[in-house]
Formats: C-alpha cells, sequence, structure tokens
C-alpha cells in the first residue's frame, strides 16, 4: 500500500510536468517515420499476468518481426529520433501510464516478454512476485546492452546465456531489499546514469 502510495505521489505530478514533452515527442515521430506514437508489447507481469507495456516508437513500422532483441545503438531498424528517444531513455516515459493504471511500478524487475519468461527456472520465476517496474538495478547494470550484444556472433544466445541469468540475480537482489529507502536509492541511481549519458 505504502509503495503505491508513493508510486502515484510521484507519478501523477510527472505526468503534469512532461505532458508538454509528451506532445513534442509524439509530433516528431510521426513528422520522423510512419507508424503510431506508441509502440505496445505484451510483457509478462505480476503473477505471470500478461500486460501491455506502453513505449514511444522508436522503430520503424514491423520492425519487431525482425527479432525482439535490439543489437547494437545503430540497430538500422531504429528511427533518428529512435536513436535520440532510446539514448536518453525518453522512449520509457509512457510507462508512467502503466504506473498510473497499476500494472507497474516506479521500481521493480523490469518485465520480460513470454518467450523469454518461459525459459526461467523455478528459483528466477521468483520475481514474478513482485510488481514489475520502470527501472531496477538491471536496467542501470545493463544500460549498455545493445552494445555488448552486438559484439556477439549470437545475440540472443549471449542474452539467454549471458545476460538474462545475470539480470535476474539483480532482481532477485532487489526482491530481497525491498523497501521504500531501496526504490529511492534505485530511482537516483537511475537519474544519475541517464545524466552521465
Amino acid at each position: 500500500m505504502v509503495k503505491r502510495l508513493f508510486d502515484l505521489m510521484i507519478t501523477i505530478p510527472m505526468l503534469l510536468l512532461v505532458s508538454p514533452f509528451f506532445l513534442i515527442i509524439a509530433l516528431l515521430i510521426k513528422l520522423g517515420s510512419k507508424g503510431p506514437v506508441f509502440y505496445m508489447q505484451t510483457r509478462v507481469g505480476l503473477n505471470s499476468r500478461d500486460f501491455k507495456i506502453f513505449k514511444f516508437r522508436t522503430m520503424q513500422m514491423n520492425a519487431d518481426k525482425g527479432g525482439l532483441l535490439t543489437v547494437g545503438g545503430r540497430d538500422p531498424r531504429v528511427t533518428p529520433i529512435g536513436y535520440f528517444l532510446r539514448k536518453y531513455k525518453l522512449d520509457e516515459l509512457p510507462q508512467l501510464l502503466n504506473v498510473l493504471f497499476g500494472s507497474m511500478s516506479l521500481v521493480g524487475p523490469r518485465p520480460e516478454v513470454r518467450k523469454y519468461v518461459d525459459l526461467y527456472n523455478v528459483e528466477q520465476q521468483k520475481v514474478l512476485s513482485v510488481k514489475p517496474g520502470i527501472t531496477d538495478y538491471a536496467s542501470i547494470e545493463y544500460s549498455e546492452e545493445n552494445e555488448l550484444l552486438a559484439k556477439s556472433n549470437d545475440p540472443e544466445r549471449t542474452y539467454i546465456d549471458e545476460i538474462m541469468p545475470a539480470k535476474l540475480l539483480l532482481n532477485q537482489k532487489y526482491i530481497a531489499e525491498k523497501s521504500l529507502t531501496t526504490d529511492i536509492k534505485i530511482i537516483w541511481l537511475t537519474f544519475k546514469k541517464i545524466i552521465s549519458h
């Protein structure tokens, strides 16, 4: 209950504050490429329930048919404005709506697509016992994930065998430490990471 109140106390003012930027970003997306402003993808949330995650569209239409992973900072499927939005994590801003509607929290394990969740072992499935979030330890640690995958001869295998297990360990660390203080710390670390870019 406290976590939900904390989420709303931050999310509602933030939505009001960034709403003018939403309009500017939406206009730039529409001018830059064909397709909708928002990209909605099915992710797995609390108690393994599917939900739609909101993002600003950063790729060409139907780009996900070429794979679910984005590889490298200059993936050719990413639009020019999409590259900028991704670099500064602005494509994630619409997830404030997910927090407002209750399918996500500000802080929590990043929600995964069902394809990869189906690979979780019993221990890893514990991350589904908490509400997913916009940011977490793994988001900070693997902020350059696309570049790491670009160096691999088999990006998906690298993600499944190396990156995903490491991120899940960080998610389990969050669950073990879960508190309002931890959430505030992660939000601050996320902000510092974005600014450092």
